[in-house]
């Protein structure tokens, strides 16, 4: 039976297309070496964002202003920010009431290569990040570089990264919701380092699975009911 299922399992892996979320792993060297979708480039008028039921990339709006995503942009997969990631955002700010935001933990990845299209997977390595609150929600932005990059790819601390690359990537969080004053519910409390960046990456993978369980483990859980069904 075990044997039976590993090959159906394997059968519909190679037949579909997995969901970008749930069916891409975080990565074997999780956190020191991780998975991201790419879901906006900077060349991108528009912004993108993964449906969470189908797994397709959808519009979700077009960019408000002239100021553009200043590096690739995507998630994690099989990460979530939720209870864990909001404990440690309140133990990190003083608080009590900050709340996950219920998506997958945001990432963004500099390259000094242009990279014209999303919907793509990039190794990365987290560096740092930004711990963004928007609107009383845990919205944690990781910054990564791309493995292997010629510029970027030997960076494993934030302060490695220009001081006005950060700027720039700060600047667009904290200005692209500004139409209609949405912008005064975001802010970035805090610029930390490799270690925080990992932590919440365990928190967000912890998240996860306490949410979403294993996409293999649920398949192959699956395929073993519909195979004792049969017998």
């Amino acid at each position: 039976m075990k044997e039976e299922v590993a090959k159906l399992a394997k059968a519909l892996k190679q037949r579909f297309v997995a969901h970008p979320w749930h069916g891409i792993t975080i990565g074997e060297k999780q956190p020191e070496l991780i998975n991201a979708f790419i879901e906006i480039v900077p060349s991108d008028a528009i912004k993108y964002e993964v449906d969470k039921e189908s797994g397709y990339l959808m519009v979700d709006r077009p960019q408000k202003f002239s100021n553009y995503m200043p590096c690739m942009y995507g998630f994690v997969p099989q990460t979530l920010c939720d209870k864990h990631v909001a404990e440690y955002a309140n133990t990190k700010t003083g608080r009590t009431n900050i709340v996950g935001d219920n998506d997958p933990l945001d990432v963004c990845v500099l390259s000094e290569r242009e990279v014209n299209c999303g919907n793509i997977i990039a190794e990365c390595i987290p560096v740092g990040g930004f711990r963004m609150i928007d609107g009383g929600e845990a919205d944690d932005k990781i910054i990564a570089v791309l493995k292997d990059d010629q510029v970027y790819g030997d960076m494993t601390s934030i302060d490695q990264i220009p001081e006005k690359v950060l700027a720039r990537v700060k600047h667009f969080f904290l200005t692209y919701k500004d139409l209609g004053g949405d912008s005064k519910n975001v802010e970035i409390t805090h610029v930390y380092g490799a270690e925080e960046a990992k932590e919440v990456i365990r928190r967000s993978s912890l998240d996860y699975k306490e949410n979403h369980g294993d996409a293999d483990t649920l398949l192959a859980e699956a395929l073993t009911a519909v195979l004792k069904e049969k017998v």
